[in-house]
């Protein structure tokens, strides 16, 4: 079973970046995709950006252009680099993987507030 640990997460301003990290226990090589979703209270969990072993990304639109997925196989982890950050970005943002049996893994979260 694959395991993920995410960090990263914190308090800032409005305009402000962040950078996450999801670090999988097996290469990532072996996963056939992993990304971030968020959660917001009171709100569904969302799709934030995706990237696929091959290393294409897919973003939601509301991120477009403010966020970027990126990984590091040589470490095993995704990165979720966050520019111009808005208030409404505040969430708990989990990492996922799924590997080539289509189980997917969540890890713990990383809690992400944004102040106006």
């Amino acid at each position: 079973q694959v395991q993920l640990v995410e960090s990263g997460g914190g308090l800032v301003q409005a305009g402000g970046s962040l950078r996450l990290s999801c670090a999988c226990s097996r290469s990532i090589f072996s996963i056939n995709g992993m990304g971030w979703y968020r959660q917001a209270p009171g709100k569904q969990r969302d799709m934030v950006a995706t990237i696929t072993s091959a290393g294409t990304p897919n973003y939601a639109d509301s991120v477009k252009g403010r966020f970027t997925i990126s990984s590091d196989s040589s470490k095993n982890t995704v990165y979720l680099q966050m520019n111009s950050l808005k208030p409404e970005d505040t969430a708990h943002y989990y990492c996922y993987a799924l590997d080539r049996l289509a189980r997917i893994t969540w890890g713990q979260g990383t809690q992400v507030a944004v102040s106006s």
